[in-house]
């Protein structure tokens, strides 16, 4: 665990530096981390995650964060690809890397203002995020492409605060059975170890009993607001 308090400190620490290079104007904190530390998600999150808040000039993008994080950390990696911008950094102060990914397409989405913000770090950043009605539909999505067990934890998240699972029967259905193809490994090794002791035991023992629930009601009863 004392590796993932350090980097959430990491995290903290790059995201007041890119405040204060004036790059968060241009960019919409999403993805698990923002959940974590704007919304208090209970599992730790390792990468920082971005989306633009309009069209950009990528390669102007990518030279100036370049140029700007090499000030502070060693780029172990970074590219310009078709649909994201990439950056992992590493630091002397820090046991992990951490990835930074900004994605290029412009989305119809909500935003909120909200603090970022760790019960093991002293920092504090203003920024803005996606909405937790946007997140739930790019956590489904995430989900369903890439089968990794977070994103379900992460819906589970939304759902008790309160956001709805706005989803066709066909994608209910498949999210369902895409939860039962998880396996024992799934649960004690890739969530496990993101969890303190008391959620790694009840999700390895309940296996996300209340989105399951939740989902078999809106299959059963389309109508039932959830």
């Amino acid at each position: 665990m004392q590796d993932l308090i350090k980097q959430e400190q990491f995290e903290l620490e790059v995201l007041d530096r890119l405040n204060s290079g004036k790059f968060l104007k241009k960019l919409i904190f999403g993805g698990g981390t923002m959940l974590r530390l704007c919304h208090g998600l209970n599992r730790f999150s390792v990468d920082l995650d971005f989306w633009v808040i309009q069209a950009i000039n990528a390669n102007s993008l990518f030279k100036s964060l370049k140029e700007y994080l090499s000030a502070f950390y060693d780029i172990r990696d970074s590219a310009n690809k078709f649909n994201t911008i990439l950056f992992e950094l590493k630091s002397k102060n820090y046991p992990r890397g951490l990835k930074i990914e900004i994605r290029k397409e412009v989305k119809k989405i909500k935003t909120e203002n909200t603090i970022a913000y760790s019960k093991h770090s002293n920092t504090q950043v203003f920024l803005r995020t996606v909405s937790l009605a946007d997140m739930m539909l790019a956590k489904i999505t995430a989900f369903l492409s890439r089968k990794e067990i977070r994103d379900v934890f992460d819906m589970e998240f939304l759902l008790k605060k309160g956001i709805a699972i706005d989803a066709s029967r066909e994608t209910l259905e498949q999210i369902i059975s895409e939860i039962g193809s998880l396996t024992k490994k799934d649960y004690t090794a890739k969530l496990g170890s993101l969890l303190e002791e008391g959620e790694r035991r009840y999700y390895t023992n309940e296996n996300f009993k209340i989105i399951k629930s939740t989902i078999n009601k809106l299959i059963s009863n389309p109508s039932t607001p959830y």
